[in-house]
């Protein structure tokens, strides 16, 4: 492995694992109040359970598709998606969120091995690469999402 090669693996695993320029999903998910994970704010189409559980359905289905050829992902929009705002028990959030950070650490696996460049055989030319950017991206969006949301709901105290 080249130093650019072991560079570039080491800044997308701390992109990926890491707080970096804002806060973590793990900040944000903390102490958030049981009460308030299924409730919609005013204005927003969506309650923080709802965003916790997209980026588990978006992550999975990340990992999946990077992994194996004959994944299929979720119909779009509707299987990305809890159709309901609250979580449906009491243990659904802590389940989630260990849901989300298994997976990110299987996708953490493929960074420091697999070959970042090589396009997938299946797919439209995606690759390793690409599939770790949309995952930090559009995590990164949605727990800027949930941080704002929290603070509409009057319980964010950072």
């Amino acid at each position: 492995m080249s130093k650019t090669d072991a560079g570039l693996r080491k800044e997308l695993v701390a992109l990926l694992t890491k707080k970096q320029a804002h806060a973590s999903l793990e900040d944000v998910a903390r102490g958030f109040p049981a009460g308030l994970r299924g409730v919609v704010p005013d204005g927003l189409p969506y309650s923080a359970w709802q965003l916790l559980d997209h980026m588990r359905i978006a992550q999975h289905d990340i990992l999946k598709f990077s992994t194996d050829k004959k994944y299929k992902s979720p119909k779009w929009p509707d299987g990305y998606w809890a159709k309901k705002p609250a979580p449906p028990s009491a243990g659904a959030w802590a389940a989630t969120l260990k849901q989300i950070a298994a997976d990110r650490a299987a996708f953490v696996k493929l960074v420091k091995t697999e070959d970042l460049f090589a396009p997938f055989a299946w797919g439209d030319g995606q690759n390793l690469l690409r599939e770790a950017l949309l995952i930090a991206d559009h995590n990164a969006y949605h727990v800027g999402e949930m941080l704002v949301l929290r603070r509409l709901l009057g319980a964010w105290k950072k």
